[in-house]
């Protein structure tokens, strides 16, 4: 394909290749060779304990024996569950060497959940956070699991008749895990959980070889990176794809290391970064908010300048968030929009660090990655710059599949091309700009209102801390934009003098006539507005007062 088809070529930062070589190994293989460089570098810090990467290696390797040991071979699924903590780094490798395939399991999943999770993927054994396993208890008769391994933070679990304890099986084997032949283009490694761009939730079938692959491609983005000496901030949930590839995977593939938190808490939070300096912190737009909104940051302001890069991702990064975020350090905080999903192992697309954001844009494709807009109906024209579609890639972090789902991958991957499900644009320069997810634009009266064109809005009043849009249903409309608001502290306002903002600044069929004030919003666990959340609250009321009219 010509530089004139690749328009973003020419905005490429000079120390990036638009095409790389990418080594033809696992992530077990990757992992063993950062073991073998860099045996005495800090791999993990985590509450205070420093683990080397000798001796997370070491940690693995005895893991990895003693699942082989318990029957699992490669290919078998297993499910992973508990939130940001070494053991739960230990099993994840450990089951990659063996060839096993990850399920990523969210701890905040409840049993409905987590069964049905189990049951899709067919899932024989689960790892899990030893305060969640009561939940998995619950429901093990009624899935394929046949056994469970209890983790904890710091205090050692005890093994019952039906939990297996992670410490005793670590302290029981030698680390001398079996060799396992594993094809890195084909074999799947992770199955990671998600909405997609249709239907009920589904595995998405990321191999060994899309995991590296993104990883290589995140590292070749990154601007004054040293092996060896890079201190990762790790708060995204590792469970999730954002932060298991930007977290976990780069800073093994960096030999970096990484301050391991467990939950988010705002001064904790700061205190951390204060106390460790890190250099790289891949975050989400939530976060952003808060550190924006400390009442102390100040105090701050040279502990995150100190962070060569601030990635934001999971979500749309509001431009009045970043804007602010880069006053407050002194255009120092080197934020950059991203965009990825789940299908794409995930990262895509990204902001060049050698330049200021442009604004609004989710930057330009990765190495070795292509991206078009397509026409909103057949999903087969190619539009021209400017256009707006749906958003199309294609590369090789791009999903094998939906696990045991051949229409819904057949109807999201055609001829090569991801359909991502997002409505976007690109500019003359190949910057790209997401207007909104497909399933969440509102027909309004005929119109196409794209909630986030409001939602930037709202921003730019002094009042509002945070808002979502969403389409309601509407008797004349058939859909109406409506407005959710968390107000900033200590303000009070009405619903009209933000129907009055939006009509001097919007066309009138845009203007959300609903407002509704919320002391917070719906959100997943990295961050995501649960906006399909609000739509069903709202088809609720309306069918409670129709119930009562009757």
């Amino acid at each position: 394909m010509q530089v004139k088809e690749m328009p973003w070529l020419q905005s490429y930062p000079s120390y990036v290749s638009p095409n790389l070589d990418y080594p033809a190994k696992t992530l077990g293989q990757m992992f063993d060779e950062t073991v073998e460089k860099m045996p005495d570098t800090l791999a993990i810090i985590f509450e205070g304990r420093e683990i080397t990467y000798k001796e997370f290696g070491d940690q693995v390797n005895r893991f990895a024996t003693a699942l082989a040991d318990m029957g699992i071979v490669k290919g078998e699924r297993v499910g992973l569950m508990g939130p940001n903590c070494p053991q739960w780094e230990t099993a994840f490798f450990a089951l990659l060497k063996l060839g096993a395939i990850v399920v990523q399991t969210n701890p905040m999943y409840v049993e409905r959940e987590i069964a049905y999770q189990m049951n899709d993927s067919g899932a024989t054994s689960i790892i899990v956070f030893e305060p969640l396993y009561p939940r998995v208890k619950n429901i093990i008769q009624n899935t394929s699991l046949k056994q469970v391994i209890g983790f904890n933070f710091l205090a050692p679990v005890k093994s019952t008749p039906d939990l297996h304890s992670f410490d005793e099986l670590i302290a029981k084997y030698e680390p001398n895990p079996p060799q396992v032949v594993i094809d890195h283009g084909e074999d799947v490694a992770v199955l990671q959980y998600t909405g997609g761009t249709t239907g009920v939730s589904k595995g998405v079938m990321l191999t060994h070889k899309n995991l590296v692959c993104n990883t290589i491609q995140s590292i070749s983005w990154s601007l004054d990176l040293k092996y060896g000496e890079e201190r990762i901030l790790t708060i995204l949930p590792v469970f999730h794809v954002y932060g298991m590839t930007n977290c976990v995977n780069y800073a093994v593939a960096t030999a970096a290391t990484q301050i391991l938190l467990p939950r988010f808490e705002l001064n904790h939070f700061m205190e951390t970064i204060d106390k460790y300096r890190p250099t790289l912190f891949p975050g989400a737009p939530t976060v952003y908010m808060a550190i924006n909104s400390h009442p102390r940051i100040s105090d701050y302001k040279d502990s995150l300048a100190a962070i060569k890069v601030c990635n934001s991702g999971s979500a749309p990064l509001p431009l009045e968030v970043a804007q602010k975020f880069a006053k407050l350090t002194d255009g120092e905080g080197n934020l950059v929009e991203g965009y990825g999903l789940s299908e794409a192992s995930p990262v895509t697309h990204s902001n060049p660090l050698d330049r200021p954001n442009r604004a609004g844009s989710i930057g330009i494709p990765f190495p070795d990655t292509d991206s078009k807009i397509v026409d909103l109906e057949t999903g087969e024209k190619e539009l021209p710059a400017g256009e707006i579609g749906e958003l199309c890639i294609r590369g090789p972090q791009v999903m094998k599949g939906y696990w045991g789902k051949p229409e819904a991958t057949a109807e999201t991957l055609r001829d090569g091309w991801l359909h991502t499900g997002d409505i976007a644009k690109k500019d003359e320069d190949g910057y790209f700009y997401i207007i909104d997810r497909k399933k969440d634009m509102i027909i309004a009266g005929g119109y196409n209102v794209y909630p986030r064109d409001i939602e930037e809005v709202l921003y730019e009043h002094p009042k509002v801390k945070e808002v979502v849009v969403a389409g309601v249903p509407d008797k004349y409309r058939g859909e109406t934009p409506k407005a959710y608001i968390v107000l900033k502290p200590d303000v009070e306002a009405t619903a009209e003098e933000f129907v009055d903002f939006c009509r001097s600044r919007m066309a009138a069929y845009k203007v959300p006539r609903l407002v509704e004030f919320r002391s917070e919003l719906p959100r997943t666990i990295v961050g995501k507005v649960l906006r399909r959340q609000l739509v069903e609250e709202e088809k609720a009321k309306m069918q409670a007062a129709a119930a009562s009219q009757d």
